[in-house]
C-alpha cells in the first residue's frame, strides 16, 4: 500500500471582478420624497485598479428608477437592460423585479450572469439577486458589494445623529466605507430621486 501525500488546497484568489467588489448604498425617505442612490467609482482588475471614476449608478425607465450594481460591468449592465425591459412591460418596479428575478433563476443564458442590483423608485427600494431574491428593507437602506456593510452602518450612524438629506448621507457614508475597503474608493457618484 502506497502513501500519497495530501494534495494541496488551490487557494482561492479573489478576482476583484465578483460581486463584492464595489460599494453602492441607498437610502430611501418617504418622508421627504426622495431616494439617493450612490456609489464609488473604483473598477478593478485582480489586485490592479483599471478606472477610478466608473458610473455604477444608472437612471433607467425615463429617469424616475435609480438603479445601481455590483458585480460584473458587462453582467449588471445586462441586467439592468433586462430590468427596464420588465418596467416598460409590467409599470411596477416591484412587479419588474419579481418578473426579473423569476427569468434571472430560470433562464439558462441569465442564471451565468453574476451580480447584484439594488433599484429604488417611489414605489420602493429592493434588492434583486439572481437566487430569486427581491427584499425590501424595512428601514429604506440597503448596501451591496464589498463595502455595502461599512457603508449601511455609516449610513444608519449618520441618520440617528445627523439632520442631513438622503444624498449627503449617502456621500459621507460612502466616504466612511472608502476609508476602509480596498475595494472602494473616494471618487462618489450620487443621483437622486424625487416624487
Amino acid at each position: 500500500m502506497r502513501f500519497s501525500e495530501p494534495r494541496a488546497r488551490k487557494e482561492q484568489v479573489p478576482t476583484g471582478t465578483g460581486i463584492e467588489a464595489t460599494t453602492i448604498l441607498a437610502v430611501r425617505s418617504p418622508e421627504l420624497r426622495c431616494c439617493a442612490m450612490g456609489c464609488d467609482g473604483q473598477a478593478t482588475m485582480e489586485s490592479r485598479v483599471v478606472k477610478a471614476g466608473a458610473r455604477k449608478v444608472h437612471r433607467i425607465h425615463g429617469g424616475e428608477v435609480l438603479a445601481g450594481f455590483a458585480g460584473g460591468t458587462a453582467d449588471g449592465l445586462a441586467l439592468l437592460e433586462r430590468l427596464e425591459g420588465k418596467l416598460k412591460e409590467h409599470g411596477s418596479l416591484k412587479r419588474a423585479a419579481v418578473e426579473l428575478s423569476k427569468e434571472w433563476r430560470t433562464d439558462r443564458v441569465l442564471r451565468r450572469l453574476e451580480a447584484v442590483i439594488l433599484a429604488a423608485s417611489h414605489e420602493a427600494l429592493l434588492l434583486i439577486t439572481g437566487q430569486g431574491d427581491v427584499l425590501e428593507p424595512d428601514d429604506g437602506l440597503a448596501g451591496i458589494g464589498s463595502g455595502g456593510g461599512y457603508a449601511l452602518a455609516a449610513a444608519r450612524a449618520l441618520i440617528r445623529h445627523a439632520s442631513l438629506s438622503p444624498a449627503e448621507v449617502v456621500r459621507e457614508a460612502l466616504l466612511i466605507a472608502a476609508g476602509i475597503d480596498v475595494y472602494t474608493n473616494d471618487q462618489i457618484i450620487v443621483e437622486e430621486v424625487r416624487w
